[in-house]
């Protein structure tokens, strides 16, 4: 993994065998960003989507490998009171299934990378920050 900065935009590059949220998260402790929005693309080989199911209050985890292609990723990060930071993530991917055609797509837990992939990290100022606090919280009572 590389990136580098240009005011508030971090933009990453990973290669084979990184672990896209795990990378995200590193780059945000190491540049003391609380909170951000980020979006990405890429090459993957393994994608942990999950569903969550309402009447359990669980997520359903599907496993998917293979050459997939991430054709959107976004999410936020925000960090709690203890300065750790929390990642949200949803992505779709598209990949064959022997002649057809498919995608995949849902709440991310974790994506490997099998080529490239390229996120672009945006830190959010304060007030912004507090908002998503304010949805984050509400979402998880």
């Amino acid at each position: 993994m590389d990136y580098r900065k240009y005011d508030d935009t971090v933009y990453i590059r990973m290669d084979k065998g990184d672990e896209i949220i795990g990378s995200i998260l590193d780059v945000c402790k190491k540049e003391q960003i609380s909170s951000a929005t980020f979006s990405g693309i890429g090459g993957c080989s393994e994608a942990q989507i999950q569903t969550f199911l309402p009447e359990t209050g669980t997520f359903e985890t599907e496993t998917i490998s293979g050459m997939l292609e991430l054709v959107s990723l976004m999410g936020n990060v925000i960090s709690d009171d203890q300065e750790e930071p929390y990642l949200h993530a949803h992505g779709m991917f598209s990949y064959k299934d022997g002649d057809k055609h498919c995608v995949s797509a849902g709440h991310i837990k974790s994506i490997s990378v099998l080529y490239t992939a390229e996120i672009e990290l945006r830190r959010m100022r304060a007030s912004a920050a507090t908002g998503l606090q304010m949805c984050i919280s509400a979402a998880r009572r």
